[in-house]
């Protein structure tokens, strides 16, 4: 079991959860069942409405989390059923694990919940300190500016191409998406062929040269990262969702507020006044 411990390990370095913000041991399974009993299936509920109207943002956190979670107001039909209990940080960590489990997932994840949400915030320094998603781009896509320098202007260096890209990849790139460095509308499947489904077809392509992003290239640069992808590639499906559970709980649990630190936000985009 050390080498799945590993391998959660690394996907925890690989997925970005997002806005769950100083103590950890009082999460806790089934938080809500007596203050608001119903708070989890709502919220599955409306994830599972909100995926169909917005496929090109089916990810674990979906168009910045703007398709799966209203920043300023929280989810109407939670406030409703539970008003000012259910915190922002509960939802943003129990979306990200229902619009998983839509992909579809072969099982639904347990989330321990309990979190507060911080007193301050603060876009640009969660832009300077929150790294860019890495792995988690086995579904969604992207557009051409997140990574059309590597096809045409790598390192700053006009006309040259990122040597990490798989050249008859990138041609396709060039030639059926990415005309121009200037092409700013352009679609392109983070994981082609499967980027509506949760499985390890992604990591198949970063072997091949063929992941999408800079970041993605980069994790076979290193022996470490490397190895892990071979173990998941080389492992079942089965056992990637179950690593992949565990590596989001590890992340779910970094600096949370319990207890009576923070707060519940009334509204997710700001501190409560």
């Amino acid at each position: 079991m050390a080498k799945y411990g590993n391998l959660s390990s690394f996907l925890v370095l690989c997925i970005l959860l997002g806005i769950v913000g100083s103590t950890v041991g009082q999460l806790q399974l089934n938080f809500y069942a007596k203050s608001c009993p119903q708070a989890e299936k709502i919220i599955q509920e409306y994830v599972q409405k909100q995926i169909p109207n917005a496929p090109d943002c089916i990810s674990t956190i979906g168009c910045d989390g703007s398709v799966l979670l209203n920043f300023t107001s929280k989810i109407a039909s939670v406030e409703a059923e539970c008003p000012g209990v259910v915190s922002c940080a509960d939802i943003v960590a129990l979306v990200a694990r229902d619009s998983v489990v839509v992909t579809p997932f072969l099982f639904r994840e347990e989330v321990p919940t309990g979190r507060r949400d911080g007193r301050t915030s603060n876009a640009s320094e969660a832009l300077a300190n929150i790294p860019p998603p890495t792995s988690a781009h086995t579904i969604g896509v992207s557009h051409c500016p997140s990574f059309s320098s590597r096809l045409y202007n790598f390192t700053g260096d006009w006309g040259k191409q990122d040597p990490f890209l798989d050249s008859k990849y990138a041609a396709n790139l060039k030639m059926k998406k990415c005309k121009s460095i200037n092409d700013n509308t352009t679609i392109v499947e983070m994981d082609p062929g499967s980027s509506s489904k949760f499985d390890l077809n992604y990591f198949q392509l970063v072997l091949r040269r063929k992941g999408l992003f800079q970041s993605d290239a980069a994790l076979t640069t290193s022996a470490t990262t490397n190895s892990f992808i071979n173990q998941l590639v080389q492992g079942s499906l089965k056992q990637f969702y179950a690593e992949f559970g565990l590596a989001m709980e590890k992340m779910g649990e970094i600096e949370v507020k319990t207890g009576s630190v923070g707060e519940i936000r009334k509204h997710c985009a700001a501190v409560n006044s």
